[in-house]
C-alpha cells in the first residue's frame, strides 16, 4: 500500500478517473491501484468529481517530427526559409519557434517539444469569470434553485443572438465544482438538485433493490397505451422518499404536467401510506385521478383498498426498473435538494412539504416548452371542469 506523501504515477492517476467514471468508490479504487482510499478521495474532491479532460495538441501545432527536421536543418546550416519550405510552414512560425527555444545554436527538438507542451497548460480565463453580468445572472438563478440546464435555456430565450450572454450548462457545472476557475462560489452547489460536494457519474446511482411480493399486483405491461404518451392528464406516478429514523415522504407526480404533490406519512406500513394517499387523492379535481403507477414497494400492498376508495387503478413497475416511473424518479432527485439523504423527515411538516411542492411546480420545464407544471396542470383542470 502506497503511504501518504508519495505521488501517483500518470497511469495510476488515469486509472483513478477511469474507475470513478464507472461508479467505483474511493475505497475500491484505492484497493485497485494500491493506495489509501483517502488519497483517492482527495484527488477526486480536488476537482469536484470532474475528470480532467484528455489533453491533445492543436491541429496546427508543430509536431515532434517537424521540430526534429528544424534541428537537423539548423545543424546543417540551412536558412529558416529553406526549412520552412520543406515543412510547408510559414517562415515566421519557424523563426518564432527557434527564437523562443534557445536560438539557432542551442535549439533542441525534444526540449522544444516538451516546453511547448508545458506552455499549453497555461490557465485560460473562464467565460463566467470574464463576463461579470453573465456571472451575476447565473448566480441569481442558481440561488433561486434553477438548474444549469434551465439557466442555459433561459439565457438563449432572453438574450437571443448575444453570444456574450450565452453559456452552456456544462460550463456552469464545471465552474461550480472546479473552484480554481474562481467565478462561482462553492456554496452555490447546495442550490443544485442533489447538492453534492462532488459531481458523480450516473453509474454511482445504479442500485438494485430486492422487493417482496405484492398480492394481485397489476403489471405496468397491462397499463393502457393512452397513458404512455402523456397526452391525457390524470395519470400519476408515486414513490416514497426515505430519511433517517425510518421516516418517509410520499411523492406523487402527474405524468402530463409533471405537477408534484408531497404527502407526509408517519410510517411506511401499508395501512398508514394508503390512508395518507387516499386523503390527498380525494382532493384532486374530478377527471384528474385516473391511475397511479408505483414501484414494487410493499408500502402499497393494500392497493385494492386505495382503488376502492379513489377509483384509481394502480399499476406496478417491473422489479429494478425505476425508469418506468421516469417523472417520479426525477422528482425524487430534485427533492434531495431540500431533503438531503440522512435527514430526519419526521420533523418536516405538511406545510413545509406544500411549500417545496410549490417551488417545484412553479419552475419552468424544458419538457413543457418553458411552461411550469402549475400552468399545465391548471389548464388541465380548466379543460376537465
Amino acid at each position: 500500500m502506497r503511504t501518504k506523501g508519495q505521488r501517483l504515477s500518470a497511469e495510476q492517476y488515469q486509472t483513478v478517473w477511469r474507475l470513478w467514471r464507472q461508479g467505483g468508490t474511493s475505497a475500491a479504487i484505492g484497493q485497485a491501484i494500491a493506495v489509501q482510499g483517502g488519497t483517492v478521495a482527495y484527488i477526486v474532491a480536488s476537482r469536484g468529481g470532474i475528470p480532467p479532460r484528455t489533453r491533445t495538441r492543436a491541429p496546427g501545432a508543430l509536431r515532434l517530427t517537424e521540430r526534429e527536421e528544424i534541428s537537423r536543418g539548423l545543424a546543417a546550416g540551412d536558412a529558416i526559409r529553406a526549412i520552412a519550405r520543406r515543412l510547408t510552414r510559414n517562415p515566421g512560425s519557424i523563426s518564432r519557434e527557434v527564437r523562443r527555444n534557445g536560438g539557432i545554436h542551442r535549439y533542441r527538438a525534444a526540449a522544444a517539444d516538451a516546453m511547448a507542451w508545458r506552455r499549453a497548460t497555461r490557465p485560460k480565463v473562464c467565460r463566467l469569470a470574464s463576463t461579470p453580468l453573465l456571472q451575476r445572472v447565473v448566480e441569481t438563478k442558481l440561488r433561486a434553485d434553477w438548474s444549469p440546464q434551465q439557466i442555459t435555456r433561459w439565457l438563449k430565450a432572453t438574450y437571443p443572438g448575444d453570444a456574450v450572454m450565452q453559456v452552456s450548462h456544462e460550463t456552469i457545472y464545471r465552474t461550480l465544482y472546479l473552484q480554481a476557475r474562481g467565478a462561482l462560489k462553492k456554496e452555490l452547489v447546495t442550490h443544485l438538485r442533489r447538492g453534492r460536494s462532488v459531481r458523480r457519474s450516473r453509474a454511482n446511482n445504479r442500485r438494485a433493490q430486492g422487493r417482496g411480493q405484492i398480492p394481485d399486483a397489476v403489471s405496468i405491461a397491462d397499463r393502457p397505451a393512452q397513458i404512455e404518451d402523456r397526452a391525457v392528464p390524470g395519470h400519476w406516478e408515486g414513490d416514497l422518499v426515505a430519511g433517517t429514523q425510518r421516516s418517509h415522504i410520499a411523492t406523487l407526480v402527474e405524468r402530463h404536467s409533471r405537477y408534484v404533490i408531497l404527502v407526509r406519512v408517519p410510517s411506511r406500513d401499508t395501512g398508514t401510506v394508503v390512508k395518507a394517499l387516499i386523503r390527498r387523492v380525494k382532493r384532486l379535481p374530478r377527471g384528474l385521478a385516473e391511475s397511479l403507477t408505483w414501484d414494487r414497494g410493499l408500502e402499497l400492498s393494500r392497493h385494492k383498498d386505495f382503488t376502492i376508495a379513489t377509483d384509481m387503478q394502480v399499476y406496478f413497475c417491473d422489479p429494478r426498473s425505476p425508469w418506468q416511473r421516469g417523472s417520479n424518479e426525477n422528482t425524487n432527485g430534485l427533492l434531495r435538494q431540500y431533503f438531503p439523504k440522512g435527514m430526519d423527515l419526521t420533523q418536516v411538516t405538511q406545510r413545509q412539504l406544500d411549500a417545496v411542492a410549490k417551488r417545484l411546480n412553479t419552475r419552468p420545464r424544458f419538457t413543457l416548452h418553458g411552461q411550469t407544471p402549475a400552468e399545465v396542470f391548471a389548464a388541465a383542470v380548466a379543460a376537465t371542469g
